[in-house]
């Protein structure tokens, strides 16, 4: 891999882009390796990120040629995105493309496209349930990240890192990964020996964490008790609690609680669904339940995060 193209969507997380290109940079840097990267938009002017940071494109989507890896990062306003009309500068560069890799919310844009069709994909979490009803052609994954040979995605900042890494490692050897994932750090041995360095995602506490998230996320129209939850683990509700606690610094309960309400927020902004099939998405009994939980955990109503929208 010597040439990348990022392309950049309105709503693109900063921190899913940094995750994504400072991985690419220590390689060029600190491994002197051959490595470009230039930043396209579908309407070739400036990207305007979630924060407000904008963005301006090195070069045109008609300018650009061949490239070994394509990296699409959309994050909000994916549904406004995958219009038809706004899908052909995507078409063009996917073509040009060696490999792809779809980022946050990327692979609805893709899929969209028809170019999941019949591919494992993943997609940020918020949006996976929606997703796989919106593409039942797509075998979706509930996965960190899908690394495929074509085309790969993740979803959030700190999956787009897991997966970069995970890149740099087959293309450039983990020496050069290992440098990426010690980017921040003055003493990278000293980090590995304490398990925050290149090894830093290994370890059965966290994977057993992960299995449970997900069944969280795939469980979040019809939350499970927590009881239930341990027992499919094979966990005790206290041996629960603590690996939450020792690791997330919050009980099971309230992590599940806060994905949910999260989940609600997102939907409230980016559909027009109104408040009770929100309720019903996110494992509410009706929207009053909702707005009781929403307002108490963020100490404003879910309408104020709605805007205009409709009720």
């Amino acid at each position: 891999m010597k040439s990348v193209t990022i392309l950049l969507y309105d709503g693109f997380s900063n921190m899913v882009l940094s995750c994504l290109l400072e991985p690419l940079r220590a390689v060029r840097d600190q491994s002197q390796t051959d490595l470009r990267w230039h930043i396209v938009t579908p309407h070739n002017g400036p990207a305007r990120s979630s924060s407000g940071l904008n963005i301006a494109p090195d070069v045109t989507v008609e300018a650009v040629g061949k490239t070994d890896l394509l990296i699409v990062v959309s994050g909000y306003d994916f549904r406004q995105h995958a219009r038809a009309e706004n899908l052909r500068p995507l078409r063009v560069l996917t073509r040009q493309a060696a490999t792809i890799l779809a980022a946050d919310t990327g692979s609805w844009l893709l899929a969209a496209a028809g170019l999941l069709d019949d591919q494992i994909a993943t997609i940020h979490w918020g949006v996976i349930s929606d997703f796989t009803e919106e593409f039942p052609s797509v075998h979706a994954s509930y996965d960190r990240f899908v690394k495929q040979p074509r085309i790969s995605s993740c979803g959030g900042a700190s999956t787009a890192l897991e997966l970069m890494l995970a890149i740099i490692s087959e293309q450039f050897g983990p020496g050069d990964a290992f440098i990426a994932s010690t980017m921040f750090l003055h003493d990278a041995a000293q980090q590995q020996s304490t398990g925050r360095g290149a090894n830093r995602l290994e370890g059965k506490g966290t994977a057993q964490l992960r299995a449970i998230v997900n069944k969280m996320v795939e469980t979040i129209e019809t939350p499970l008790p927590l009881e239930e939850l341990s027992q499919e683990f094979g966990l005790t509700r206290r041996t629960l609690d603590r690996l939450f606690q020792a690791e997330l610094a919050m009980s099971p309960g309230r992590y599940y609680q806060l994905m949910r309400l999260t989940h609600a927020r997102d939907l409230s902004t980016s559909t027009d669904y109104d408040l009770r099939e929100i309720a019903l998405r996110c494992g509410y009994a009706d929207a009053s339940a909702l707005g009781k939980a929403f307002r108490k955990a963020f100490g404003h109503p879910i309408r104020k995060s709605r805007g205009s929208r409709p009720m």
